[in-house]
């Protein structure tokens, strides 16, 4: 996918942190791709796919609220994903992903490749940003994933930089 998978990685263990992610248009995309990694599980401690809204309340805890106010594929979905999954976990570091992959599903105010993707490192507000990735629902969701292994390894990079002296 990416050179950042393998940095990622070590990151992880160099600081001896856990990963948690939870993932909607991308499907387990991200998870399979840490998981394709020797040595993962002493860095990967869960991944969900919360592909219904249903599903990103009961194992999330995203409100109703937001999911009728902002939709699924929203900064404050993502928001609300991102710190259900570290709360719920016992990692350090979490990623959440949703958004629309295509063909369809798309509206004007939110089109086909309107990705969010949130990190939040335990006990740190997270981050939340917008992408709109172009191609096809397998570019879109190969496109989504590469970045969230690039947006993680910004974020511990940024959060741990001062303490790897």
């Amino acid at each position: 996918m990416n050179n950042n998978i393998e940095k990622l990685s070590d990151m992880l263990r160099k600081r001896r942190l856990i990963l948690v992610s939870v993932e909607s248009c991308t499907g387990g995309m991200f998870a399979a791709a840490i998981t394709d990694l020797p040595g993962s599980s002493d860095i990967f401690d869960r991944g969900l796919i919360t592909y219904s809204n249903a599903a990103k309340q009961d194992l999330l805890g995203v409100t109703p609220e937001t999911l009728e106010r902002y939709g699924a594929v929203s900064e404050e979905c993502a928001n609300e994903m991102v710190l259900g999954a570290i709360k719920n976990s016992e990692a350090n570091v979490a990623l959440a992903i949703t958004g629309i992959a295509g063909p369809s599903g798309g509206a004007p105010e939110k089109p086909v490749g309107l990705v969010y993707i949130a990190t939040c490192m335990r006990g740190y507000e997270p981050n939340v940003a917008e992408y709109n990735f172009y191609g096809d629902r397998g570019q879109v969701r190969a496109l989504a994933c590469a970045k969230a292994f690039d947006l993680l390894v910004q974020a511990i990079d940024a959060t741990c930089s001062n303490t790897d002296n």
